[in-house]
């Protein structure tokens, strides 16, 4: 039988392959660096605007304890501290120290503060009920135990709570590509590639798994995209959904431009992460 990956595997290779690292043209933790990342995830996450929805909910307190677990690379940590004009108890927490220390440049560049603390998603050491508001986009699905991670969201809020999340949708490319990997192997002869992290040969996956795996890295050892219906019954014995959503369509790696409504249209039917707002029963 082969051996599962452990959250050990999923550290070490996003200690040594830290988000947005080989993507870029500038060097990791500068200034520039931080910038050409924003414009990428604004436009291929949100065609150019994060929608309000997503921000921090408005009747917090501006004292109100709140997490952004899974920080990478420090993007929502500084879009939502901005937005809000600062928070007094603002809290980042990633799996490796890398994550911490883009964070904690990110932070600096604009001249604002968070804790900061090493945590796993599957068992973080902060107490029972601790925040008002989570923040979670694009991480559990990179965990070897997604139910466990969700279970430990809801255990760090309280009752009527906030959490905002998202993961990898099976859209219909992804849970069809064994129908479309032959339009990956045409793709890929005329070099069209998305770079860092070894994953220059993504197109060339021939399952559903193994393309969605590749997305973050050759090496990667989790990555899982799931049915609207797998993670309601994940999120159900925790959490109300209030909304849901789809976005992110991956335009960078297109060998042609996609013109803004073509591009909205994509995100609205064929994002490849679902967004989801949550709260705790």
């Amino acid at each position: 039988m082969e051996k599962q990956p452990s959250i050990e595997d999923v550290k070490n290779f996003w200690e040594n392959n830290p988000l947005f690292s080989g993507e870029s043209q500038y060097e990791v933790g500068s200034k520039l660096f931080f910038e050409e990342h924003r414009q990428i995830v604004l436009e291929d996450c949100f065609a150019g605007r994060i929608p309000d929805e997503l921000f921090i909910p408005e009747n917090l307190a501006k004292d109100a304890r709140i997490l952004d677990l899974g920080c990478g690379c420090g993007f929502w940590t500084v879009e939502l501290q901005k937005k809000g004009g600062g928070y007094k108890n603002f809290y980042a927490a990633d799996l490796t120290q890398k994550a911490l220390e883009l964070t904690r440049k990110r932070l600096e560049l604009y001249g604002l503060n968070a804790n900061l603390s090493i945590q796993n998603a599957e068992k973080m050491n902060y107490q029972d009920g601790f925040f008002e508001h989570l923040n979670c986009q694009g991480v559990i699905h990179h965990t070897p135990n997604m139910s466990a991670a969700i279970k430990e969201i809801a255990r760090v809020l309280k009752k009527d709570d906030t959490a905002y999340i998202s993961v990898y949708y099976k859209n219909l490319l992804i849970k069809n590509w064994h129908y479309f990997a032959w339009a990956g192997k045409i793709l890929y002869k005329v070099r069209v590639r998305l770079k860092g992290r070894g994953r220059e040969g993504i197109l060339l996956a021939t399952t559903p798994e193994e393309m969605v795996r590749m997305f973050d890295g050759k090496e990667n050892p989790v990555g899982k995209a799931y049915s609207i219906d797998e993670v309601f019954r994940l999120i159900d014995p925790y959490f109300t959904i209030e909304k849901t959503y789809l976005g992110y369509f991956p335009k960078r790696i297109l060998p042609f431009k996609l013109s803004a409504p073509l591009h909205k249209f994509l995100l609205k039917n064929l994002g490849f992460l679902l967004y989801l707002n949550l709260r705790k029963k």
